[in-house]
């Protein structure tokens, strides 16, 4: 059986352009049109339906590769404490999300809840793993079912992201919200941030 042929690089540098432009015409305009992100990327509205069959699928895209970066700070290693593990993973992904805040922002939106959902599997399955170790070794509230406390992190980072917060204190902020609905106090979120100031310090890499 003859192998497919991998895409002809002028094709391939056609597609990222694609990606870069939509990336760009999206943070001016979350509706941008087709027409205007073929537009930004040098290339005919044909041109880019021959990459993506709609503006849905081209969007999908955006989302799918956003959801790779999430899952893969998902996958690095992390502190044996689950709430420090879970401020770490917090603060990973609050910097990744400022570094590609127009992908995010098209995830985060109510439209693409179902497919940034699924796309985010490995993600999901951290923080729960992270909560049924949590709960299992009394760092994390047992007062509400293990699955119902996951989701309300994973809805709290996601208003956290969406209320947009800055300044140099931004990271700690969504940070110290999700502890909170973990199950700390504020004081405990912010000895454990004093304890460990590196955690809302490092970034991940681009």
């Amino acid at each position: 059986m003859t192998e497919p042929r991998a895409p002809r690089r002028d094709a391939q540098a056609n597609r990222e352009s694609i990606l870069v432009a939509a990336r760009t015409a999206l943070a001016q305009d979350p509706n941008a049109s087709v027409d205007l992100i073929a537009r930004t990327a040098g290339l005919s509205r044909r041109a880019l339906y021959g990459h993506f069959d709609d503006r849905s699928a081209l969007i999908a895209e955006l989302i799918r590769i956003g959801a790779q970066r999430f899952n893969a700070i998902a996958a690095q290693s992390l502190d044996d404490d689950t709430r420090i593990a879970l401020a770490q993973l917090a603060s990973r992904l609050w910097h990744e999300a400022a570094h590609i805040q127009t992908v995010t922002a098209i995830a985060l939106d109510d439209a693409h809840v179902a497919e940034t959902g699924t796309a985010l599997g490995p993600l999901r399955r951290t923080v729960s793993e992270l909560v049924e170790r949590g709960r299992r070794t009394g760092t994390m509230r047992t007062d509400v079912p293990g699955d119902v406390l996951a989701r309300l992190i994973e809805e709290t980072a996601r208003a956290v992201v969406r209320v947009d917060l800055i300044g140099p204190d931004a990271a700690a902020t969504a940070v110290r919200a999700v502890l909170s609905i973990a199950g700390l106090s504020w004081r405990e979120a912010d000895a454990l941030l004093a304890a460990h100031p590196e955690i809302v310090a490092a970034e991940v890499d681009a």
